[in-house]
C-alpha cells in the first residue's frame, strides 16, 4: 500500500519521455535475457494485482495476467461496478478497498476520467489499459532484440513496467 501513484505520473501509464522509455526497454531486455537463459525471476511473488475489466478472456486481459503471473503475482479479475456517474463517496470507498486488497490495479475498457479519479484516490498504482495495444508501452515492443514473438516482447515490456511500479 505505501504510496499514491497516479496513472499519469508513472512512466508505465502515460506518454513516455525518452529516458523513461530507455529505462523500460533496458529492464525488458534484462527480463528477455533471463527468460532466454531459463531463469525466471519472481520479483512479484506474494503480490496481488487486480484486473478490472468486463471480460478477462480478452487478449489484452490475458496478456496482463500472463505478464504478472510469470513474475509470481496473483491476478484477480474485478468486474467494473462504477461509472462516470458514480458518486464521489462510491469512488472513494472503492479506491480504498482496491488499495487494501491489491498492490496495483489494471483498468481496461473504463472511461479515462474514471480511471484518473480512481488513481487519485487509491494508494496503489492504477494502470489505464497498460496491456492494450494502443498503450504507449506497446510501441516499444518492436525495439526489443531477437526474433521473439510479438506477444513475448509485449509481455516483457509489461513485466518491466509492473516491476518498476510494484516490485
Amino acid at each position: 500500500m505505501g504510496h499514491t501513484t497516479r496513472s499519469h505520473e508513472h512512466p508505465a501509464c502515460a506518454p513516455l519521455s525518452a529516458a523513461q522509455a530507455a529505462a523500460l526497454l533496458d529492464n525488458a531486455r534484462a527480463l528477455q535475457r533471463a527468460a532466454g537463459n531459463g531463469d525466471r525471476p519472481l520479483p512479484l511473488r506474494g503480490k496481488n494485482l487486480g484486473l478490472w475489466c468486463d471480460d478477462d478472456r480478452e487478449r489484452s486481459a490475458a496478456l496482463f495476467r500472463r505478464a504478472a503471473s510469470e513474475l509470481g503475482a496473483h491476478v484477480a479479475h474485478i468486474r467494473p461496478n462504477l461509472g462516470e456517474a458514480s458518486s464521489l463517496h462510491e469512488l472513494h470507498d472503492t479506491a480504498r478497498m482496491l488499495g487494501r486488497l491489491y498492490d496495483a490495479v489494471e483498468c481496461q475498457g473504463l472511461p479515462a476520467a474514471l480511471v484518473e479519479r480512481l488513481a487519485a484516490e487509491a494508494e496503489v498504482p492504477v494502470f489505464d489499459g497498460i496491456a492494450l495495444p494502443q498503450h504507449p508501452t506497446a510501441l516499444l515492443a518492436g525495439q526489443l532484440d531477437g526474433d521473439s514473438e510479438a506477444d513475448d516482447r509485449r509481455c516483457w515490456l509489461l513485466q518491466a513496467a509492473l516491476v518498476a511500479a510494484v516490485g
